[in-house]
């Protein structure tokens, strides 16, 4: 099976042509006041509008009231959608577009209950749990934490980067891995050397 990639937190159609030509399937666009990769509107949809054909626009939110998810789907035209917060699996349902939910992983959560709640999502993204924090910190988990039998797609995140990728896809092999910090030139700007070498560390743990 072939590893998908998604790139997060792109806040420049550059960024994504780059994303996309190393090898991405999918792009992330935030939309949460407290990241500093939120992204406007205006240049989220200049975004999407450039992305060639098979590439994901999915566009995030942090516990957004229902208006502000509907303005984005609106004027962006996301195709999927990411919820990163304690949305509820009907909120995340509520859309008319398939959607990605984020679990924040430490001792004690139950992974296995929590994807049994959004029997709906097209997967479940698993984050490093930082207090205070949603997501983009560069900080991995235990991977160990993981449990064998999942009832859903799994998407692994929290501090990838091109150095650690190819092991945590062997190790865990996840449906997909999402990068943002670890391939970045600074915050919000993506490294077009950093991007290729990631999606190269996740073929060369596919074969």
């Amino acid at each position: 099976m072939a590893t998908a990639v998604k790139i997060c937190g792109i806040t420049r159609v550059e960024d994504a042509l780059a994303a996309a030509h190393a090898g991405a399937q999918a792009i992330g666009l935030i939309f949460y006041a407290g990241s500093p990769r939120q992204v406007p509107h205006a240049v989220a949809r200049r975004v999407v509008d450039a992305l060639p054909a098979f590439v994901t626009p999915v566009a995030l939110f942090v516990d957004a009231k229902s208006i502000d998810v509907e303005r984005v789907i609106g004027e962006v035209k996301p195709q999927l959608l990411q919820f990163h917060g304690d949305e509820t699996p009907e909120f995340c349902e509520g859309f008319g577009l398939p959607y990605i939910k984020t679990a924040k992983v430490r001792r004690g959560v139950d992974l296995i209950q929590y994807a049994r709640r959004y029997t709906t999502a097209k997967s479940l993204l698993l984050d490093t749990f930082v207090d205070g924090s949603h997501g983009g910190t560069g900080a991995t988990f235990d991977w160990a934490l993981i449990p064998d039998q999942f009832p859903l797609p799994l998407i692994l995140a929290g501090g990838l980067n091109p150095g650690n990728v190819a092991d945590a896809v062997r190790r865990v092999r996840p449906w997909a891995v999402d990068v943002s910090s670890g391939v970045e030139a600074s915050t919000g700007i993506k490294d077009a050397a950093k991007m290729p070498a990631f999606i190269r560390g996740v073929r060369n743990a596919d074969v």
